[in-house]
């Protein structure tokens, strides 16, 4: 088990290095419409043998649907519906990973995550601690990882997260919300069908597709802006912008928005997020406040960072007729506003991209605060 000094150095050390950090991509993935139905054949050269199985995890809105017939069982494969309508934790994974070993002998052939953020982020955890020892929240953190992940494959079910090629997977810790940041997180093979994004909620729909909104503008407006991460980051504004102030077609606005994900994701592979993704993570820890509207809770007060990506997203928020909760911190002690400050200040890199290395003189507590009592 990692002790808690012991992931503060590694963690400094992450960050004085990731400049020249070779970074993993997704070295496998299949794009299109029906591309979902060739699951069956893209696993069956990973299974181990009869008996080592391929674990589903699948969005529990999928039970009982034509989806979840769809997917490729054969052998003692496993499907395990699970409820998305709370962000993925630590001891969420742990469960799992102690109910697979429990049930089989051997690990299995491969986990297969099948819906949205959170349903990938758990696949990307879960094939982690089937290989590494501990519990999940030993491994929060950057670059805590050492042993090789189970193959795993991640089958996005709406657009915008980045989950699907992204090197972290976000879990609501003990102490922290905070990603597994490692080599060993991102996945093997990733399946983008725009097919699977029907009938998604309207509003769900916008705030996660907000979210990749929000990647591009703050890798694009931050410190660690390069090269890499800016061809990335235009690309995925671009189809944003297309995607929400233009009057598209369903099929291609799904098209679209699935590219915006996966080039949204890339743009912070090798660079980060920023202001809004920091202190969003303060309302997931405390208020269980979902990822996506989360970030459009706080990236509304954030003109003083942002200008132009705030002005564009209000055009957006009215062209869709979207209504932001209003008083989500209205009622919450002094105790919740240093807690959700706390949470907020220790993800490191992110106000560092953001604000520089001297990011502590601009955004203090008493800053944050101000910014959290507005939402």
């Amino acid at each position: 088990m990692h002790t808690k000094k012991d992931m503060d150095i590694k963690n400094v050390s992450a960050l004085k290095t990731r400049q020249y950090r070779n970074f993993p991509m997704v070295p496998r993935v299949v794009f299109g419409s029906g591309s979902f139905d060739h699951l069956g054949e893209i696993l069956m050269p990973k299974r181990s043998h009869s008996e080592a199985p391929i674990i589903f995890l699948v969005d529990d809105v999928f039970e009982g649907t034509e989806l979840a017939e769809r997917v490729p069982l054969i052998f003692n494969d496993q499907i395990i519906f699970i409820s998305a309508d709370e962000e993925p934790k630590t001891t969420q994974v742990d469960v799992l990973v102690n109910r697979i070993k429990k049930e089989f002998s051997e690990l299995p052939s491969g986990i297969v995550g099948i819906g949205g953020g959170t349903l990938l982020d758990l696949a990307k955890a879960v094939a982690i601690l089937l290989t590494n020892k501990g519990v999940a929240s030993d491994y929060q953190g950057w670059d805590l990882v050492h042993r090789p992940s189970i193959y795993h494959v991640g089958i996005p079910t709406i657009s915008g997260t980045g989950a699907e090629v992204s090197r972290t997977t976000v879990l609501l810790g003990p102490e922290r919300k905070l990603g597994i940041n490692s080599d060993y997180t991102t996945f093997d093979q990733v399946v983008l069908d725009p097919e699977l994004t029907k009938g998604v909620d309207k509003e769900q729909w916008f705030y996660t597709g907000m979210d990749c909104y929000i990647h591009c503008i703050e890798s694009l407006n931050g410190t660690y802006l390069n090269a890499f991460s800016q061809s990335y980051g235009e690309k995925a504004l671009e189809l944003c912008k297309e995607v929400f102030l233009e009057d598209l077609s369903h099929s291609e606005s799904r098209d679209k928005l699935m590219m915006a994900s996966w080039h949204g994701g890339m743009s912070i592979a090798y660079s980060q997020v920023g202001v809004a993704h920091a202190m969003s993570y303060g309302l997931g820890y405390l208020l269980g406040v979902k990822h996506g509207i989360g970030n459009c809770l706080v990236f509304q007060h954030l003109e003083e960072f942002y200008p132009e990506g705030v002005a564009l997203f209000k055009t957006m928020l009215e062209k869709h007729e979207v209504t932001l909760p209003k008083n989500v911190c209205a009622n919450l002690s002094e105790a919740d506003f240093d807690t959700m400050i706390n949470v907020s200040l220790n993800m490191e890199p992110l106000w560092e991209n953001a604000l520089g290395k001297d990011w502590q003189k601009t955004m203090t507590p008493a800053k944050l605060k101000s910014i959290y009592q507005k939402i």
